[in-house]
């Protein structure tokens, strides 16, 4: 299998002529590379006038391997031919090695190149790339290749730091500055043009900075890569630019900044081919939907300005923007009937696209890399409300796009105040986030949140930005949310949702007097029996009750069958309370116009209820018309395999000490 390395460009803020002289000196022998015992001179030719000097040198390397496997190869040591070709007219000096020692078993092939820095003529770049082949080594191939990237990864780190060791040297000796060559035959002309660089060289070193954020080329130096991307040890940095490279293969200029290129391949554990199949496919969804005009054209709806609860506040202890969503006080289901699903996604979205700008200003203002976003999500106020299902559903749809196209954003998530129905939610949603990003959850039940320097908010927020909804000082610009007035809704949305929950949701009248059951067969205790209705007019009672194994109906229902008046009611409606059934759930009056969520945990085995009844006039509540009443409603029973299981995975992450944790940070 073939290994292909390729470096970053690597910077030394020193003139070409002076790193020349300090690269000869590594030359026999360098001692600040143990492993490269000497070399002989086989050929060093000049051209006529000096302009081209050609070397080719055999260099003998020791063997860094187990004494057992010296033995098997039968070799202390090997050895590799160099061939430098230094152009000193257009200041490149280009360097080719291949191995001589096991060529017919291994292939090992490095190019190497030294010029100046194309933003400023008093510095000089140096990149390299490398292949290695290991064909046939005594069934030793994977060792070897290990073995030989190892080394070639440990040597290629010392690089820059030798020729900073040898030009300190001649700095000492006395050796600041080096004539450049000058072409015998242009004596003169070679003379204004350095006298032009010598009073230009100020105003270069002042703009430097400002090329190397704009200078495509500069952007590949190791320099530019530790500043604005972090840390990366050798084979990350080849596969950044080789990433970048098949990108550039494809869409010529328009390719995304190195930040971004770093984020699909971590997301894709660094592998080039599937980095590049997941960003190729977001750059398509970007052009399509114009994902880069999102910051600026996009204007929010009136309901999303005063009744959306979340927005950016200050940043956490690593630099990372932190937004904030009080989740609890969102009402998802009056937002997405006065808005649809499609402008909730937009918002998303324009948040990603404000986290993704953000990060940068971080970058630029801290002097180090921010990549991703804090989120801390309030559920203070969560009910049985939030598991409305097109709401769900709406925003699953929302993290599924957003995993597609912001992979490695998201730092760190806190939840906190979460309430025990939290788990619920927990488990439809947790399947959809990638495993990545669920190890960045830290949950807080109750007050755990509070705690300072052992596990609390405060371990990842300074205490001065922790906000003022939480007791501290520091004020938020967050709309407190709230329901939304159903007079924000629009007719065209509420219409467009009819039909998209039909599948879910059931429609029913109910005349005065009667009323309507829908009968639940179970015999899973633990499960969790959830229901969400709307009462589209006049006001009804609802109620959940629970039947005993014993009666008629026991015996005589399926699973899951619903009944009206005229098929059975009358018979529920005359049992015994304590004999034939009991009341599960206090019975409730519910309004025209009000939507109604509640759940209940299964106790016991056997027939549940849930029963609906529009009233006779004077019993309980006054009729308020002589119209049926109608509403819609869905109800599920969720397995107490998972119901349990994520009750169970909220407790062991309860506090601040979970799988997330600063290491993280990048």
């Amino acid at each position: 299998m073939v290994q292909l390395y390729q470096s970053p460009v690597r910077v030394y803020k020193h003139p070409f002529s002076l790193v020349m002289l300090a690269y000869e000196r590594r030359f026999p022998t360098c001692p600040q590379i143990p492993v490269f015992v000497g070399c002989e001179v086989l050929k060093d030719e000049e051209s006529h006038g000096g302009a081209i000097r050609m070397t080719e040198r055999r260099c003998k390397l020791n063997v860094e391997a187990p004494y057992i496997l010296k033995k098997i190869i039968g070799v202390d040591f090997v050895y590799f031919i160099q061939k430098n070709v230094l152009d000193r007219r257009n200041s490149v000096l280009e360097i080719e090695a291949w191995n001589e020692s096991f060529s017919t078993r291994v292939t090992v092939i490095e190019k190497c190149r030294y010029f100046v820095h194309p933003g400023n003529p008093e510095w000089t770049c140096f990149e390299q790339n490398a292949s290695l082949d290991i064909k046939n080594f005594l069934g030793f191939e994977n060792s070897m290749e290990k073995l030989a990237m190892k080394q070639y990864a440990q040597n290629i780190s010392k690089g820059k730091e030798i020729i900073e060791y040898f030009i300190g040297e001649l700095k000492e000796q006395g050796v600041t500055y080096v004539e450049p060559w000058v072409d015998p035959e242009k004596v003169l002309t070679s003379n204004v043009k350095t006298l032009e660089i010598v009073e230009s060289n100020d105003q270069n070193i002042e703009t430097t900075e400002s090329k190397l954020s704009s200078n495509k080329e500069i952007k590949l130096s190791s320099d530019y890569i530790e500043r604005y991307l972090g840390k990366l040890d050798l084979m990350q940095e080849s596969k950044l630019l080789r990433l970048r490279q098949s990108i550039q293969e494809l869409r010529g200029a328009s390719v995304p900044n190195d930040a971004t290129l770093l984020r699909f391949l971590r997301a894709r554990e660094f592998m080039v081919d599937k980095a590049k199949e997941m960003l190729t496919q977001s750059l398509h969804w970007r052009k399509k939907y114009q994902i880069d005009k999102l910051l600026e054209e996009y204007e929010a709806p009136r309901v999303i300005k005063d009744y959306f609860p979340g927005g950016w506040h200050h940043c956490d202890k690593d630099g990372r923007p932190l937004y904030i969503l009080r989740l609890g006080q969102m009402d998802v289901k009056g937002l997405l009937k006065s808005i649809a699903e499609d402008e909730l996604l937009l918002l998303a979205l324009h948040i990603c696209e404000e986290g993704l700008s953000l990060t940068e200003e971080a970058t630029n203002i801290l002097g180090h890399p921010v990549s991703q976003w804090c989120l801390l999500i309030d559920l203070e106020g969560l009910n049985m409300r939030h598991l409305w299902r097109p709401g769900i559903k709406a925003l699953l749809r929302i993290i599924e796009i957003v995993e597609a196209n912001y992979p490695e954003t998201m730092g760190r998530v806190l939840i906190i105040r979460a309430p025990r129905c939290f788990p619920i939610l927990w488990t439809l949603i947790s399947t959809f986030i990638d495993e990545n990003t669920r190890n960045k959850f830290i949950f807080y039940c109750g007050s755990d949140y509070q705690e300072q320097n052992d596990g609390g908010l405060s371990d990842y927020i300074d205490q001065s930005y922790i906000p003022d909804f939480l007791g501290n000082d520091s004020e938020t610009n967050i709309m407190e949310g709230g329901v939304v007035p159903k007079s924000l809704y629009r007719l065209e949305v509420e219409g467009t949702s009819n039909e998209h929950e039909h599948s879910l949701y059931h429609s029913i009248s109910i005349a005065h007097g009667q009323l309507h059951h829908v009968i639940i067969n179970t015999n899973d205790p633990g499960a969790l029996l959830t229901w969400d209705f709307d009462v589209m007019r006049h006001n009804v009672m609802f109620t959940v009750l629970h039947e005993s194994k014993n009666s008629d109906l026991a015996t005589k229902a399926s699973p899951s069958e619903e009944c009206s008046d005229d098929s059975g009611a009358s018979a529920i409606k005359v049992w015994k309370e304590g004999c034939n059934w009991i009341k599960v759930e206090p019975s409730i009056i519910c309004h025209d116009g009000e939507s109604i969520q509640g759940t209940h945990i299964i106790q016991e085995p056997g027939i549940y209820i849930l029963q609906w009844q529009n009233p006779d006039e004077g019993e309980f509540l006054p009729s308020i018309s002589s119209h049926k009443a109608q509403l819609m409603y869905f109800y599920e029973v969720l397995p107490s395999a998972h119901y349990r299981g994520s009750m169970m995975s909220l407790q062991s992450v309860v506090s601040g000490r979970s799988v997330a944790s600063s290491s993280l940070s990048r």
